[in-house]
C-alpha cells in the first residue's frame, strides 16, 4: 500500500525546490502531478514525465479521475508520493471524489489581478480563500502555507486573518 506523504499546490508543478528539498526531505519515491489539462496533453505529460531520471523518481501525470482510480484500486502501489496540484480548485475536486488527503501544503501561486499576497510566494482569491476554509471544516484538512521545508509554516487561519480574505 502506498502512502501520500505530501499534498501540495504550487502553480509551477514539477522545479528544483520540489525535487530536491521536499522529495528527498521527505524520503519519498514519487510525484504524482493531478491536472486534468496537462494529463491530456501528451508534449507536457512526456517533459515532467521525464524530469524524474536525474533524481530516481517516479513520476505520473493524471487526471483527477485516473488519481482516484489509483487509489481506490492499489492506494498508489508502493509509492510514497508526493500529489502536486496546479491549483486549489483540482484539490477540492480531488478530495470530493474521495481521495484522503488529511495535510495540504500551499507552496506557490503566481499573483493574478483578483489575487492577495499571503506569504511572498503565494497569493490568493477570495474564491481559492474560501475553498481552502471549506477543506479545512468540512473534510479536517490541515492547510498551511510553506515555501520550503526549512521556511516558517503558516496556518490557513493565521494567512487568510493576515490578509483579510
Amino acid at each position: 500500500m502506498g502512502e501520500i506523504v505530501l499534498a501540495r499546490v504550487d502553480d509551477r508543478l514539477i522545479h528544483g525546490q520540489v525535487m530536491t528539498k521536499w522529495s528527498k526531505g521527505l524520503n519519498c519515491n514519487a510525484i504524482f502531478v493531478i491536472d486534468n489539462s496537462i494529463s491530456k496533453d501528451p508534449l507536457m505529460k512526456s517533459v515532467y514525465e521525464m524530469s524524474a531520471g536525474a533524481y530516481g523518481l517516479t513520476i505520473k501525470v493524471m487526471s483527477v479521475d485516473e488519481a482516484i482510480k489509483s487509489w481506490e484500486e492499489n492506494k498508489f502501489w508502493r509509492y510514497k508520493v508526493i500529489l502536486l496540484f496546479k491549483n486549489i480548485s483540482t484539490v477540492k475536486e480531488t478530495v470530493n471524489k474521495g481521495l484522503p488527503i488529511q495535510r495540504l501544503n500551499i507552496g506557490g501561486i503566481a499573483k493574478k489581478a483578483d489575487s492577495t499576497f499571503i506569504i511572498p510566494s503565494v497569493a490568493l482569491t477570495k474564491l481559492d480563500a474560501d475553498i481552502l476554509r471549506e477543506l479545512n471544516q468540512n473534510y479536517g484538512i490541515e492547510v498551511t502555507f510553506q515555501t520550503l521545508p526549512d521556511t516558517k509554516k503558516v496556518s490557513l487561519k493565521d494567512a487568510l486573518d493576515n490578509s483579510g480574505l
